[in-house]
């Protein structure tokens, strides 16, 4: 079967052509990327996408969406366009839909995606568990978490909203970075810290520390000079941000029962692999007290496929209606 597969963020709608059958997805196309702001809505963003392609549309999508995908009128995080699900068929013209949190999405795509798509991390150099609970979160413009529970012949993806958790410091520095963003927030979320915007507060922080005067910069040009090593306050910062990662990373993993293996997802992860490979991520991540021995056997991944959002939708779309 075939179908077209969207996911949606602030910036971005990417589309492809997928083909899918049993439960799972067999092929995803090339990617047709348009910028959000010059389409007034999803469904001309769609139309557009149609004139690209040499074909007729499916009648068929698999939408992964950037924010809750509950209720009447569904409004995206970080752009204005809005969907009613009872109007998809209508607008789309098509026959069948699924419909699914972005993260969600990528939940999918850690369960049916390859063992190639995978980069070994830290702990076991294994596959992730074929029974059990898998931990998955992805740093990016926010922080996307939520966990893969595998069973014999299935599996259940639940996104949750971790990246929303307390942010809790383990030294002086991140004392720091907490006391400094107390003064702008009345509570300070590990999002706030471990996303790509999160790369300035600590950037800042380090800055304050040492006296230094702090440029007018944004998080993308900083990642951009700290991974060249151009700015060595901007290389220290990302080596702290892997830290709290590690961290965090961990934390989820407890609290999730993710012992069957932490996934890091997300195009920031994949950018800084092989930073994260040399840093103190693996450290933070087995930093847990009497809990040492359990988070060392964890196996922990960095999910490489190129489009797990698209995949991701397909294969949930697969789940909900071939197999």
């Amino acid at each position: 079967m075939q179908l077209v597969a969207i996911d949606i963020g602030g910036t971005h709608a990417r589309f492809a052509l997928a083909e899918v059958g049993g439960g799972r997805v067999l092929s995803l196309g090339e990617t047709f990327t348009l910028h959000t702001c010059e389409h007034a809505s999803f469904q001309t963003a769609w139309e557009a996408f149609g004139a690209m392609i040499d074909q007729p549309i499916p009648r068929a999508a698999a939408i992964a969406m950037a924010g809750p995908v509950s209720g009447e009128v569904i409004k995206f995080t970080n752009n204005p366009w809005i969907i009613r699900p009872a109007l998809i068929k209508e607008r789309l013209n098509v026959d069948a839909f699924t419909l699914i949190n972005d993260f969600g999405a990528v939940g999918h795509a850690v369960a049916q995606a390859e063992a190639n798509h995978f980069i070994h991390l830290c702990g076991p150099d294994q596959p992730l568990t074929e029974h059990g609970t898998i931990s998955i979160i992805g740093p990016g413009t926010g922080l996307g978490v939520a966990h893969l529970y595998r069973f014999p012949g299935g599996y259940h993806v639940q996104p949750t909203e971790g990246g929303h958790i307390d942010f809790s410091p383990l030294d002086t520095i991140e004392d720091a970075i907490l006391a400094r963003m107390r003064k702008r927030f009345t509570r300070v979320s590990v999002e706030r810290i471990v996303s790509g915007p999160g790369l300035i507060e600590i950037y800042e922080t380090l800055a304050a520390i040492e006296g230094r005067p702090v440029p007018q910069i944004d998080d993308k040009a900083l990642w951009a000079l700290g991974m060249a090593g151009d700015d060595s306050l901007a290389s220290a910062a990302i080596d702290r941000f892997c830290l709290s990662l590690g961290s965090v990373a961990g934390d989820i993993a407890l609290a999730q029962g993710g012992f069957g293996g932490v996934v890091i997802a997300g195009g920031l992860g994949l950018r800084i692999k092989d930073i994260l490979l040399r840093s103190g991520f693996d450290e933070r991540f087995r930093a847990k007290g009497r809990f040492v021995e359990l988070m060392a056997s964890i196996p922990v991944s960095l999910i490489t496929h190129p489009q797990p959002g698209l995949f991701g939708a397909a294969a949930a779309f697969a789940r909900e209606h071939t197999r």
